[in-house]
């Protein structure tokens, strides 16, 4: 890559590892004069074989492909240095890079027409719920995430920064760890990696100080629920941000966060674009709904789903174990219902399924619930916390939370109450609600592994240049996507898909619109 002026952008920042205050130091070159700097760049730089398009904060559009059917990234090579990845010398541990050119592909089936199973848009676009209404055009490929051979930073110079935010969710602490190792195999020193305490917030208020990530320190967090950094909803003060990022001179910022926390970091890439702050914007999509959309799964679901059939189990035995026993376990949810969904067919022990995607009628519920009880004499029904809100909501007085989502009523206590009602004593009710059981507790084998990828991941596309993108695995492949892609509408069940038709059939559940 050409430089600006011939020169590499300078961050300038000489970091005292004593105070964080002392991180503020006056950078040899001012924000102003990078911004000067960036403003006099030429729009387009086409550069050799290997090279990109890309201008100040270009895509990640790669020069001279015959295919340019690829999900874009933004860039920010040209104000920085390109260098020898410090794993080049044995061959990233004879694991070898990951080209530039590589590629996955988005859409692996091609439909013998409109009718088959799950062909709810043309070719090259995706619905995010089965609904022909919500298509969105993508082109054919992402860019494949992983280590490349050629890094845009100096390790000794880079100061990185990782938040988490929004709900909490099993593997956040893996995803931090993870990303910590990573910088540190890089060769970045170890006082050259802030921990911002409880989410967005903690860039700019003064009782959340940031605290230094060590490699001792981070030891045995996977081990743990929770998030080691605290978390907390909304609180995305985005210039307030970008400043702190300028101030201390971050050129590495690693946000995990779910839908709103990656709206925030896609808010934060652009506001660093605007005011010509250089800082790598890297996201980690985090969902224990399971609701981002192109994502297989997000980290965390495969624990919820484990751990959410412990209650539908529970609810079995207590449910067989009295005459006409109901048990009714509520679990998250708020938009999709995956967790239900997937706990549901798992469990094997589920005679309804309720999820937000799909109405239903009350009436229709009970009197299917009391054919079950005619049939084997006890009933399971799974609810997921965000089903039947139009029915709790009739008047349209919804409120939202600090992030902007709607406050969702109880389903869980309103069908215990209408149960009760209708079947008038003659009815065994067990309600369990897990809700926060499921999500405070460590990662299972398997999220313990795609969580250690993802955080490796993130690293790597920040030493790459890219910035305003998240990682994550696509058709079993791990990419990376523009966040701007991914927070266009959340991921849903699609309702005329094969998964909930392979439930309805394993349960034998009637429409109960």
């Amino acid at each position: 890559m050409v430089p600006l002026s011939g020169q590499s952008v300078k961050f300038g920042m000489r970091f005292s590892t004593t105070s964080l205050n002392a991180r503020s130091l006056v950078a040899s070159e001012t924000r102003i004069s990078r911004w000067n700097a960036v403003k006099a760049q030429p729009s387009t730089k086409v550069l050799g074989d290997n090279s990109y398009v890309a201008g100040p904060f270009g895509s990640g559009r790669i020069a001279d492909t015959v295919d340019d059917d690829i999900l874009e990234i933004k860039l920010i090579r040209n104000y920085l240095t390109p260098r020898d990845s410090p794993f080049v010398m044995d061959d990233n541990r004879g694991g070898g890079f990951v080209g530039d050119r590589d590629k996955v592909r988005l859409h692996t089936v091609e439909y013998e027409s409109a009718g088959s199973a799950g062909a709810f848009c043309a070719d090259g676009m995706i619905s995010s719920n089965g609904d022909e209404d919500t298509c969105l055009m993508l082109p054919e490929w992402a860019i494949r995430s992983g280590p490349r051979r050629t890094i845009y930073h100096n390790p000794k110079e880079v100061l990185a920064a990782v938040v988490t935010c929004g709900g909490l969710c099993p593997g956040l602490n893996d995803v931090v760890q993870n990303i910590v190792y990573t910088l540190h195999d890089h060769g970045v020193p170890e006082d050259n990696i802030l921990g911002i305490r409880y989410g967005l917030r903690g860039f700019y208020e003064r009782d959340a100080k940031p605290i230094t990530l060590t490699r001792s320190l981070v030891d045995g967090i996977h081990l743990k629920g929770g998030t080691m950094l605290g978390t907390s909803r909304g609180g995305a003060n985005v210039k307030d941000i970008v400043r702190r990022i300028d101030l201390w001179g971050l050129n590495m910022v690693f946000v995990v966060g779910g839908n709103g926390g990656n709206a925030a970091a896609h808010a934060i890439a652009e506001e660093c674009q605007a005011t010509g702050v250089v800082c790598n914007v890297v996201g980690v999509p985090k969902s224990i709904d399971n609701d981002i959309l192109l994502v297989d799964r997000c980290f965390g679901f495969e624990t919820a789903v484990e751990e959410a059939q412990r209650a539908l189990l529970a609810a079995k035995v207590e449910a067989s174990s009295a005459y006409h026993g109901l048990g009714l376990v509520k679990l998250m949810g708020r938009q999709s219902g995956f967790i239900a969904m997937q706990s549901s067919m798992s469990s094997g022990v589920v005679d309804a399924c309720l999820i937000p995607e799909i109405g239903f009628s009350i009436e229709k519920l009970c009197a299917y619930v009391s054919q079950v009880f005619e049939h084997k004499g006890h009933c399971v029904v799974c609810v997921a916390e965000g089903a039947g809100q139009d029915i709790l909501n009739s008047q349209g007085n919804v409120q939202t939370d600090a992030s902007g989502n709607p406050i969702l009523q109880d389903i869980g206590l309103h069908l215990r109450s209408e149960l009760k009602k209708y079947f008038k004593g003659d009815a065994d009710i067990k309600y369990i609600d897990p809700t926060y059981m499921i999500r405070a507790i460590p990662t299972t084998s398997n999220d313990r592994v795609y969580c250690k990828v993802l955080g490796q991941n993130a690293v790597h596309a920040a030493f790459a240049g890219y910035t305003d993108c998240t990682v994550a695995m696509v058709n079993t492949h791990y990419v990376y996507l523009p966040i701007s892609t991914v927070i266009q509408a959340p991921r849903k069940v699609n309702p005329k898909g094969r998964r909930w038709n392979r439930l309805m059939t394993a349960m034998q559940q009637p429409s109960l619109v």
